[in-house]
Order: structure tokens, then sequence, then C-alpha cells
């Protein structure tokens, strides 16, 4: 509900209400709330969401949300929808088993836990690398507000990541010349 709400309320950049309200959102404890509120303050050319957006460009290192016997339900390079089920984690008794859900979609890229093993509390699950859709929103968003301390992670994207479209090729090249360019304006009016 809060990952709509902040999508929503990126859709009326002149509301300080939703502006102030966003800030708040970018350190909600849910991935997907903290990204969707990034992409909106990028709207506001607040930003203040710029650490979540570079997150967005990362891989999401997947955790336990309790101790318990993990088990798989997908498997290395396999693709994984927002909400996916990654894994199941199972106490000792077997009681209320517990679904362990992907905030993003992307692609399992690494495991971190042997199948039908017994994980801690917080112990990273699975590794997921970031969609194509995911990245070039951050990218988009990006355009706005990067950072050149962000360009090295836009210039990887240009080059051909591996895995993704030339779609988001082509929106890294467009992100790291508006970044260039708002470095070069910023120097000029100093």
């Amino acid at each position: 509900m809060r990952s709509m709400a902040a999508w929503v309320m990126g859709q009326d950049n002149h509301s300080e209400e939703f502006h102030q309200t966003l800030r708040r959102l970018v350190d909600d404890p849910a991935p997907l709330v903290r990204w969707n509120a990034a992409l909106a303050l990028a709207r506001f050319s607040d930003a203040e969401g710029e650490p979540q957006l570079r997150a967005m460009l990362q891989p999401f290192a997947l955790t336990a949300p309790q101790s318990g016997t993990v088990k798989f339900r997908l498997k290395e390079e396999d693709v994984v929808q927002s909400g996916g089920i990654v894994a199941r984690l199972s106490s000792a008794d077997g009681a209320n088993p517990v679904d362990v859900v992907s905030p993003m979609a992307g692609e399992v890229a690494r495991l971190a836990a042997k199948d039908s093993g017994q994980i801690g509390a917080g112990d990273t699950i699975a590794v997921i690398r970031p969609g194509d859709t995911q990245v070039f929103e951050a990218l988009r968003a990006l355009v706005l507000i990067g950072r050149l301390e962000t360009l090295p992670e836009v210039e990887r994207f240009a080059a051909g990541a591996p895995g993704m479209s030339e779609r988001v090729r082509v929106q890294a090249f467009l992100t790291a010349q508006a970044i260039r360019q708002r470095v070069t304006e910023m120097k000029r009016m100093k």
C-alpha cells in the first residue's frame, strides 16, 4: 500500500505535502517503498532519494526474516517477479512456514544458502540482480538528479551490462550525458 502511495504521490510534483511525505518514505523499511519514493522525489528535483536510485542499479541481498530450514523455489539464473517466492523457511517443528519473496523483479544471481540447510534470521538467502525495467526507471530519474559520483555506475550500463536491453544502454548513455552537462553547468555558475 505504501509503495503504491509513493508512486501516486510522484504524479503530482507540485504538492508540498506529497514532497515531504516522500522524503520520509525514502527511509521506509520496505525496499520497494524506498525505491518508489526515490523515483517520485526525482520528479520534485529532490536528490534526497539518489542513494536509493543507485541501490536500484545494484544486486539486492534477500535476507531471512527468521531462522529456520530454507527450501528454495527458484534456482540461480531463474527470473523472479516482484513479490515472487524465492524460498520457504520452516521452523524446527515445521509449523508456520514463511515465504521469502523478492521485493523486485529480476534474476536470481546467486543462492547464498544450501537448499534444505539451516539459516539464521537476517542471513542472506539469495542475491537478486535487478531487472531491465527497474534499471531503466532508476536511470531516467538520475537524468534529473544524478551526481558525479553516480557516473561510474551509469557508465557501466552505457557500456552494455550483461542481461540488459538496448533501451537500458541508450538510457544510460543519455543519463551519463545529462549528469556531465549538469556538473559542467554547476562549475560555470561558481
